[in-house]
């Protein structure tokens, strides 16, 4: 008879019920804590209020990644650093909800991969509102409908997304936050669907072109489809029987269908940074980034004089992307991701040097690195 067929002893039934009984204590102690956190939180509100009614600050970024660093510094195991992050960030997106419920605008509608990254970064409880175009995102945390949005900046495929870029020139919204999700793309379709006789997909076209490779090999036959995201993607087959999309899991969750093929995606690592934007500048937390916008003269050195700087103070510039002017006459804007924050003394003397040779130099903002 193998092992695990074998009936446990009489010992092996005794240690098994001690353990149940300490699993029971300890799970009376976590709920506990949790509790006494969430009355902590609650208190955390009223002192808030109390003091500064009208512009009360519930949610700060830097103090959650240092919270959460902590978390992962500190951990013993055996559960990994970043689960047990995961799970303290959605006992902190609970308490934060008591305190005010956090409602974030994302590039919608429901369903996308936008959608997935506000949730891991703000947690479950966090409230999140689909608009139509990233520039809507913009303008809805501009007017105050929201505390905060969520706009993709790059896909480690498929490089930047410059619709974002263009809207940060004529934008005084500031970045507060960066989080970065692995993509995992699957093919689904209705229940009533014959994967023989698929003979269109839908997909946004970043999908599409991450797809590319599987789709040749496998569905070449397939008029691939581009719409506008890839949750529409999954809206549309619901009721058709010829066609597929791909999304992420939560499309298919959301829109009911069948995950027929999982992680299609041409590059193993695929992934996509996203950031967080709001109308308040952020703190250190002591692990920050900072990003910026530079225009240029159009003249012979003037991107030698631009990144000298960073050499000169010991800055690590971390992304250089140029776009053209809005202004015309063949000028290019930069932006640029560099180590550090605005109040770092050697950030600063960077920045002054920088502005010394450029047309304009503007801060995009100085945020905490993604934790997770």
């Amino acid at each position: 008879m193998s092992e695990s067929n074998q009936t446990p002893s009489k010992a092996d039934e005794t240690e098994l019920l001690q353990l149940r009984q300490e699993i029971d204590q300890l799970d009376q102690e976590i709920l506990n804590l949790i509790s006494r956190r969430a009355q902590c939180a609650l208190r955390v509100a009223e002192v808030k209020m109390k003091a500064d009614p009208g512009q009360a600050v519930f949610y700060r970024p830097e103090r959650e990644a240092q919270v959460l660093s902590r978390v992962m510094e500190r951990n013993p195991g055996p559960l990994g650093n970043e689960d047990m992050a995961r799970l303290f960030r959605e006992i902190m997106s609970a308490c934060l909800a008591l305190e005010r419920p956090l409602e974030v605008a994302y590039l919608g509608p429901e369903g996308t991969f936008t959608q997935q990254a506000a949730k891991k970064h703000f947690g479950q409880w966090v409230k999140t509102k689909p608009m139509p175009a990233i520039d809507e995102v913009f303008r809805e945390v501009d007017a105050g409908a929201v505390q905060y949005g969520v706009v993709p900046i790059e896909n480690s495929t498929e490089g930047v997304v410059n619709h974002t870029l263009d809207t940060f020139i004529t934008s005084n919204i500031k970045i507060v936050g960066e989080v970065e999700l692995r993509i995992h793309h699957h093919l689904m379709a209705g229940p009533n669907t014959n994967r023989d006789k698929i003979t269109r997909v839908y997909s946004h076209q970043q999908s599409l072109a991450q797809c590319r490779k599987w789709l040749d090999a496998h569905m070449p036959q397939a008029e691939r489809i581009a719409v506008n995201s890839n949750a529409e993607a999954a809206r549309r087959v619901q009721g058709e029987w010829n066609s597929a999309a791909i999304a992420g899991e939560m499309a298919s969750e959301l829109y009911d269908l069948e995950i027929i093929e999982t992680k299609i995606e041409d590059s193993p690592d695929n992934s996509t940074r996203f950031l967080i934007i709001g109308a308040q500048e952020v703190d250190t937390s002591g692990a920050d980034k900072t990003s910026l916008v530079v225009s240029m003269r159009n003249e012979p050195g003037a991107l030698y004089h631009l990144l000298k700087p960073f050499n000169d103070f010991g800055v690590d510039m971390t992304r250089l992307e140029s776009r053209p002017s809005p202004s015309g006459n063949w000028t290019y804007v930069f932006f640029i991701d560099f180590v550090g924050h605005t109040r770092d003394a050697n950030v600063q003397e960077a920045l002054s040097a920088i502005r010394k040779t450029a047309v304009e130099v503007k801060v995009l903002g100085s945020y905490p690195k993604g934790v997770l």
